[in-house]
């Protein structure tokens, strides 16, 4: 209703006007008759009126769907009544609607063709990744060293580049399944070995056995990965150490990642999660592409995992990933059939 108001402000605007000059003309002229007055300023109430009660009803439904948000896009496609305005209405929104699907549809393509060049590109150059580490493998030379990092840092950054390009098709790529935080925890850090003992970095392990939950263990497995290179990458001081730690909260399950590096700005914490943000430690270390935690998160979220960063400058940096569906031990659930 205040939108039909608006929407007839210069008619009500002329017809005050046309009435106030009606009644000058009979006052100027001298048939100032009360009776008569009253009667012309009652046909002109009367049938602007009819007139504004016809154009509402004919057009309710247009002002009542302009007055509220739109919540889904179907909500386009629905009829708005029979009135001319109404019919055209229909046909824009239609047009629009057709004309935005067809859009999004193409680009639902283009997007689906480039994700699939990515996948097929990365795997391709997986395989002379794989043939320089064969050939490295029993080369002595120091030279032979510095390639061998570059060859990792080269394959660690295939593999962020593959898990972004999967992430857009999580739902299709994904199985929960029961996950050892203890096995998975050492087969991440046997695949960053040479990471480690390049940095001259310590990894300790904290992690219990019995401590099984429920994920996806190639998924967690890269979240891990990326957790362990960020904490090696930002340990400044040679021989520190890495903790990889689980402990109880509660019902739920905490695996802590540690380390006793540089430490992130107070300032940049709460924007470590933004895709490509490297803060002011990127600026130190150009290798840095801020992409890392924004995955960790992502990733995570879509498992149903909770992410928690605690950082001090110049002390380090824990990142705890929290599981809430966690698989009863043996011995657990001896106890709950008793």
């Amino acid at each position: 209703m205040r939108l039909f108001l608006r929407d007839q402000w210069a008619f009500l605007t002329m017809f005050f006007i046309q009435l106030f000059l009606l009644i000058l003309i009979f006052a100027l002229d001298g048939y100032w008759n009360p009776s008569l007055i009253s009667y012309a300023v009652f046909l002109c109430f009367f049938f602007g009126g009819c007139f504004l009660a016809f154009r509402y009803l004919s057009n309710r439904l247009v002002y009542q769907r302009l007055s509220a948000p739109v919540r889904t896009l179907e909500e386009l496609t629905l009829a708005h009544g029979n009135s001319p305005l109404g019919r055209a209405m229909d046909q824009t929104f239609q047009d629009q609607y057709r004309l935005f699907k067809e859009q999004l549809h193409a680009y639902e393509t283009k997007q689906r063709d480039h994700t699939t060049f990515i996948q097929q590109w990365v795997h391709q150059m997986k395989t002379p990744i794989s043939v320089i580490h064969l050939l490295l493998q029993d080369e002595d030379d120091p030279r032979v060293e510095s390639v061998r990092e570059e060859v990792d840092r080269i394959k660690r950054g295939l593999e962020t580049v593959l898990y972004s390009a999967r992430l857009d098709r999580f739902e299709q790529d994904f199985l929960i399944e029961p996950v050892s935080l203890r096995r998975l925890a050492q087969n991440v850090v046997s695949e960053n070995k040479r990471l480690f003992i390049r940095n001259q970095i310590y990894p300790e392990l904290a992690v219990d056995e019995h401590w099984v939950v429920e994920s996806d263990e190639k998924w967690l497995s890269f979240v891990l990965n990326q957790l362990l290179t960020n904490a090696v990458r930002y340990s400044d001081k040679k021989g520190s150490k890495v903790t990889i730690r689980s402990f109880a909260r509660g019902k739920h399950v905490v695996l802590e990642v540690e380390d006793s590096g540089i430490g992130i700005p107070s300032e940049d914490i709460q924007r470590v999660y933004q895709p490509y943000f490297t803060g002011e430690n990127g600026r130190k270390y150009p290798e840095s592409t801020g992409m890392g935690l924004y995955l960790v998160k992502e990733i995570c979220g879509r498992l149903s995992h909770e992410v928690e960063l605690e950082s001090k400058v110049g002390v380090g940096t824990k990142v705890r990933i929290i599981f809430f569906a966690v698989v009863p031990t043996l011995q657990e659930r001896k106890l709950d059939e008793s």
